[in-house]
C-alpha cells in the first residue's frame, strides 16, 4: 500500500503543485486548506507524513502541529515562507520533525519527504532480542516503544530515532553534524540547532531532571552521547 501524505496550505496553487508531484511519485495525497480542517483530517486519517504550512486560516501551523503531535507520531515537515530561526525552533519544539523554507525546489522537497518516510520504514521490527536497557530506560525495537520504569514515553518519531541511535552506541560521542547525517538520514539543508532542540525535548521526557541529565550527556565542544548505566 502506498504511503499517504497530508498537504496543508491555504494557497491552492501550491497545494495543486504539491499534490500533482506527490501523486506522480505514487503517494496518496490528502489536502487541507485551513488549520481546523488539518486537525480533523490528520486525526481521522493518521497519514504517513504531513506537510504543514505555518500561516493558515482559523489556527496556525504551530497550533495544528501541537494538536496532531498529541495523538499521532507521523513525521511532520513544516513549510514556512519566513525562514526566521524562531519559527524553525518553535516548530521543532512543538514536535515537528523537519522544516523547509519557501520558496523551495520540488527536488529538495521530495528528498525530504522520501528521507522521512524511509526512516520510518527502516525503524520496524528487527530481532527477537532487540531490547536495549540502560538504567530505568528500555527501548523495545520491535514494538517501537520506549519505557521509563515500565511506563511508555510519548516520543515523536525523530526523538525516538535520536534516542535509539545514541543508546545503541552508548558511550560514543557524536557531533551534531554526524547526528544530522545519521538520524535525519540525508544531507540536511537546515542548521545544527535542530539537533540541540530535539535533544532538549528528549531530555525533558527521558530525564528525571532535564537540567541535570544522567542519560543524554553533552561533551563540551564535541557533541552528545548516551551515558552507559
Amino acid at each position: 500500500m502506498n504511503e499517504t501524505i497530508l498537504v496543508v496550505d491555504d494557497e491552492k496553487p501550491i497545494v495543486d503543485i504539491l499534490k500533482y508531484n506527490l501523486s506522480k511519485e505514487g503517494y496518496n495525497v490528502l489536502v487541507a486548506y485551513d488549520g481546523d480542517e488539518a486537525v480533523k483530517i490528520g486525526l481521522r486519517e493518521n497519514p504517513d507524513l504531513i506537510l504543514l504550512d505555518i500561516m493558515l486560516p482559523k489556527q496556525d501551523g504551530f497550533s495544528v502541529c501541537k494538536k496532531l503531535r498529541e495523538k499521532i507520531t507521523s513525521p511532520i515537515i513544516m513549510l514556512t515562507a519566513r525562514g526566521e530561526e524562531v519559527d524553525k525552533v518553535l516548530g521543532l519544539e512543538l514536535g515537528a520533525d523537519d522544516y523547509i523554507t519557501k520558496p523551495f525546489s520540488m527536488r529538495e522537497l521530495m528528498a525530504r519527504v522520501k528521507a522521512n518516510l524511509r526512516r520510518v520504514a527502516i525503524s520496524g521490527p528487527q530481532n527477537d532480542e532487540d531490547i536495549i536497557k540502560q538504567g530505568d530506560i528500555e527501548l523495545d525495537l520491535k514494538s517501537y516503544v520506549v519505557r521509563k520504569r515500565g511506563k511508555p514515553l510519548d516520543l515523536t518519531f525523530r526523538e525516538y530515532e535520536l534516542l535509539k541511535y545514541l543508546a545503541t552506541q552508548a558511550g560514543q560521542v557524536f557531533t551534531r553534524e554526524r547526528l544530522l547525517e545519521e538520524v535525519w538520514g540525508y544531507e540536511y539543508y537546515g542548521d545544527i540547532r535542530t539537533v540541540d532542540v530535539t535533544i532538549r525535548r528528549l531530555r525533558e521526557k527521558v530525564e528525571d531532571d532535564a537540567a541535570n541529565p544522567k542519560y543524554i550527556l553533552t561533551k563540551r565542544g564535541v557533541g552528545y552521547y548516551f551515558n552507559k548505566q
